[in-house]
């Protein structure tokens, strides 16, 4: 295997779901440490933290992914030409390319470039929204995200909600004496999910997903709570899709915004292949005044599925690609 197929898979398995990323940090700490860069861990909650690393005090160029995973973990394991497990391309083996390519940019005697790695992108974006905090300002930010290969042009924006519903706990055989808190969420859910809602001319329409319902007790008691999260993939403004989300459910259940941002535009290349991505990324969140450039190898299609992998021959590719767009980048 390749040294970047080698690395790919000690990022694989070394697990890191969101919530419990410790161990991807302190592999990305004594990778750096060995190869003689200044590293920074900074603290974002109790066993979460972000990463930073670079040569120069004030690096123009910055790397930058995050080390959560969605769950459940999957180990890194073979098929043909494929590479599969949880981060395959999303994104643990974006940022193997990522390293080698900073180590070939040194072995051409540039230091102008930093890393970093945040937690929480696949929840909340806590940890870009702490990386701030390191007063960072890069000229350039090269965020690997799968993209099939491709310059992203526009990112969908995003809105995250949580959904909550209370109730009076009684015996099912005499629900009066009760207020289900499912009840009022079901009809809730059916009302979002057949709204009208906005579209875009180039990002499309705006989707909603209901990705998580928790609540009850037994099939037997009328149940006294209920949760849902929602993600609502954002074309025009996020406020207004949250006034309308406010609409649909008046006063039937607590609306409470996780995160929220706007679609992004990005900066692209001449003579790059380009395209329009429906996910959304830590972008938004990082407070700089230089232009962002999202690439990676890999297909969003594969990444939080139970079969994500990456193409090897595009894992390899990419080790050259991201230091090639660094070295144009720091050559304008």
């Amino acid at each position: 295997m390749s040294d970047v197929v080698d690395l790919a898979v000690a990022l694989i398995n070394t697990q890191s779901v969101s919530g419990s990323e410790q161990p991807m940090t302190s592999w990305l700490h004594n990778w750096f440490d060995r190869e003689g860069f200044e590293v920074r861990r900074q603290h974002v909650a109790d066993g979460r933290e972000n990463i930073y690393a670079h040569l120069s005090k004030k690096p123009r160029l910055l790397f930058n992914s995050h080390i959560d995973t969605v769950p459940p973990f999957y180990p890194a394991h073979f098929e043909g030409a494929r590479l599969y497990g949880r981060g395959a391309c999303d994104t643990k083996s974006l940022i193997a390319a990522q390293l080698l390519a900073a180590k070939e940019l040194r072995a051409k005697g540039m230091d102008d470039f930093g890393m970093l790695y945040v937690v929480g992108e696949e929840v909340d974006h806590c940890g870009m929204v702490k990386a701030n905090e390191l007063g960072l300002d890069p000229e350039f930010l090269i965020v690997g995200e799968p993209t099939e290969s491709k310059l992203a042009q526009r990112q969908k924006g995003m809105l995250k909600l949580r959904l909550t519903a209370k109730g009076k706990m009684a015996h099912s055989g005499y629900p009066h004496l009760g207020v289900s808190a499912i009840a009022p969420m079901i009809d809730v859910l059916s009302d979002l999910h057949h709204a009208d809602w906005p579209e875009e001319a180039t990002l499309g329409q705006t989707t909603l997903n209901t990705g998580l319902i928790q609540g009850g007790r037994a099939a037997n008691v009328v149940p006294d709570d209920c949760r849902a999260e929602l993600l609502v993939r954002v074309v025009t403004d996020h406020q207004s899709v949250l006034r309308q989300v406010r609409r649909i459910v008046a006063d039937r259940v607590h609306v409470e915004v996780i995160a929220g941002n706007d679609p992004t535009d990005l900066s692209v290349l001449p003579g790059w292949d380009t395209t329009i991505v429906a996910f959304n990324t830590d972008i938004p969140y990082f407070k700089f005044h230089g232009k962002a450039f999202l690439w990676g190898a890999g297909s969003i299609l594969d990444a939080h599925t139970d079969r994500e992998f990456i193409e090897i021959a595009d894992l390899e590719k990419a080790v050259d690609v991201y230091a090639t767009l660094a070295e144009q980048l720091l050559a304008s």
